[in-house]
């Protein structure tokens, strides 16, 4: 049983599992954000620029009705995730090759370029 909580213990240390831990509470933080940001900002913008309100429904037999307008919600939420998220991902890719490219620059320079030959005093 020690050693079970100590491969865990080394498991949960590890930077990759932290980064994923924090990856996700960030992540469910920012789409409270993107939903308030959706329902508040732009769901009723669209509603003013086409005339009629998302939040429909279509009733069926009884209670039982078919909840498009939560549907499109999702559906706008998703895109601006996605759409932010290309955003980052975007700049964190321009940012690395950036890296990348002074850091071959770098090695570029600091190499000589010429060669003292062996067999020549």
């Amino acid at each position: 049983m020690k050693k079970f909580f100590q491969e865990f213990k080394e498991f949960i240390s590890r930077g990759n599992v932290m980064d994923l831990a924090v990856g996700v509470i960030i992540g469910s933080a920012f789409t409270g954000v993107v939903t308030a940001l959706t329902d508040s900002i732009i769901k009723p913008l669209l509603n003013c620029i086409g005339g009629a309100e998302i939040q429909g429904k279509i009733h069926l037999l009884g209670d039982n009705y078919l909840d498009y307008g939560a549907f499109l919600s999702a559906v706008v939420n998703f895109l601006i995730m996605a759409l932010i998220i290309f955003c980052m991902v975007k700049g964190l890719n321009k940012l690395s090759d950036a890296v990348k490219h002074a850091t071959h620059e770098k090695e570029a320079q600091a190499a000589p370029t010429t060669k003292v030959c062996p067999y020549c005093k």
